[in-house]
């Protein structure tokens, strides 16, 4: 990564490729599969590692290295490598770090998907993991063992919004000897930084925010060059590298994340002030409220409150349906991070591979509404919200 004094937004935009022959002002698009060599010497010696150079897409392309010096620039990350997807980074990521016999110990409230890879997965492979709760990191050190190697968790968490000191997290994995992975999808780079806190790797759905208008699919994970070295090289292996196409269009959208993301909170606090105050509402979660129980947390390691709102509507699974099937501007969409404001349930989609007893240990009941706040006017977000609500 290069260091420089600009600023998050300056970064964001003028972090770009060399100009090639034509001296073109906006990056062009290399959509090839590979790259040639001068001659034997050339190529013997690229593939030796001896040049840093492109040699085949699924290794490196010029597209995707600009998208991740950007996001490296953005999180004070060593190094990276670009994915496919969320799910390819979470995966690659813990995989490539992971052997026969390692313990993980993650927080309890994490994605539907990450779930499922700790419990029906990664047990195919001999390694095991232990849940610890949100709300109780000082009993995390009681749960490591001889064979933990990772501490994982997400913040804020999907979908219950929750928030976890990263600071605490941090000096914990410090002082045993462990790997800290933070998920920081929900945030994105502008607004939260995990590294700053003690985190060793940092991954990013670019699916959500980082694209910002529901495109494409994508992933990132940032961090320490040696740790990112094993990433890259079992990703370099078994494939899930990022489409050059995928990889330019987020590289330009970052350069209005920060604006975006400015207008989604802005968005998303005054609906949660709204719903906070709305009488057929039995709760409402967003970090920048004061009543979130994390509220001084939030404030110490997030710039603001970020695109997502999570609240439960009175009158259990049938006024839930009710509300849902009453919403005529928003969309039902399982994505999050959109222009478009969008409400999920969490229970029968993003969360629906959770049993009962899973959902509920992490907030999850069948009343609880997750909205991605978009970029709409605030006045007709709310009226949608409002006459759904009845």
């Amino acid at each position: 990564m290069n260091k420089n004094n600009n600023k998050f937004e300056t970064n964001a935009i003028r972090t770009q490729l060399k100009r090639t022959e034509n001296l073109e002002h906006s990056v062009p698009l290399y959509l090839t599969s590979s790259f040639v060599f001068e001659d034997a010497e050339d190529m013997r010696a690229s593939f030796a590692e001896e040049k840093e150079r492109n040699i085949y897409s699924r290794y490196s392309n010029p597209n995707s290295s600009e998208f991740i010096e950007k996001v490296c620039q953005m999180e004070g990350a060593e190094s990276g490598f670009a994915f496919a997807s969320g799910m390819a980074a979470v995966f690659s990521t813990l995989a490539a770090l992971l052997d026969s016999g390692d313990h993980v110990l993650s927080a309890r409230s994490i994605f539907g998907s990450t779930h499922s890879l700790f419990t029906n997965f990664f047990p195919k492979w001999n390694i095991d993991h232990t849940y610890f709760k949100i709300d109780a990191l000082e009993e995390i050190e009681s749960l490591i063992t001889p064979k933990t190697k990772i501490i994982y968790a997400e913040t804020p968490t999907n979908p219950g919004v929750d928030v976890l000191d990263l600071e605490e997290l941090g000096k914990i994995a410090k002082k045993n000897n462990l790997i800290l992975v933070i998920d920081n999808c929900f945030a994105s780079p502008y607004l939260q930084q995990p590294i700053k806190f003690g985190a060793d790797l940092v991954i990013h759905s670019g699916t959500k925010l980082m694209d910002g208008q529901g495109r494409v699919l994508a992933g990132i994970t940032v961090g320490s060059a040696e740790l990112m070295d094993k990433v890259y090289r079992f990703s370099r292996i078994t494939g899930p590298a990022l489409s050059p196409f995928n990889a330019w269009v987020l590289s330009k959208s970052l350069e209005t994340l920060a604006i975006r993301v400015d207008r989604h909170c802005e968005n998303a606090l005054k609906l949660a002030e709204y719903l906070e105050a709305h009488e057929n509402i039995n709760w409402v979660k967003y970090p920048f409220l004061k009543s979130h129980p994390m509220y001084e947390v939030a404030k110490k390691q997030m710039k603001a409150g970020g695109c997502v709102v999570a609240f439960e509507v009175k009158g259990g699974l049938d006024a839930g349906r009710e509300f849902f099937n009453s919403i005529k501007l928003l969309s039902l969409s399982a994505n999050l991070g959109d222009s478009r404001t969008i409400v999920t349930h969490p229970a029968s989609t993003t969360h629906s591979k959770l049993s009962v007893e899973e959902r509920a240990a992490v907030g999850i009941s069948d009343g609880t509404v997750r909205i991605s706040v978009g970029l709409e006017h605030i006045d007709d977000i709310i009226a949608d919200i409002a006459q759904a609500l009845g």
